[in-house]
């Protein structure tokens, strides 16, 4: 397993958040061997290297789900920090002997946080706060 060398960039800029795209579409996907052996060697050893391997492996990802989230009208650079934490928490709660893949787990918790963001920041009228509410909320848009 190679290291990488981290993102840099600045994400208040389209420029910035460009070059941050850029490098995380450089990074090397994770082969499904890998990624277990690094999800148990995380989960066994609370190894936060493994963990940083398996978040680096899986950003791409990321800025896929964030991108479908751009007509909320904000900025996509904080979608995509968002959908990180969401993904940073997938892989903190993320069990590889269920044999599914990561991404197929972090999905949930990378659109949850998304969702959480958009509903906190959309309006400054809060319009969404139970889950009935937010499920009319995000189903509204999409008709």
């Amino acid at each position: 397993m190679s290291m990488y060398l981290p993102i840099t960039a600045n994400l208040n800029s389209e420029s910035g958040l460009a070059t941050y795209i850029q490098g995380v579409n450089a990074i090397p996907v994770l082969s499904a061997e890998d990624e277990i052996s690094l999800a148990q060697h995380y989960r066994q050893n609370q190894d936060l290297e493994a963990a940083r391997q398996l978040v680096l492996g899986h950003l791409r990802h990321v800025v896929n789900i964030a991108r479908k989230f751009s007509g909320y009208g904000l900025p996509q650079a904080d979608l995509i920090q968002e959908g990180n934490i969401g993904l940073m928490k997938a892989v903190k709660n993320f069990d590889p002997d269920r044999g599914v893949r990561l991404i197929s787990f972090a999905v949930h918790w990378i659109k949850a946080e998304i969702y959480e963001y958009v509903l906190r920041n959309w309006r400054i009228v809060k319009v969404a706060t139970t889950k009935a509410q937010r499920k009319l909320f995000f189903n509204l848009r999409k008709s």
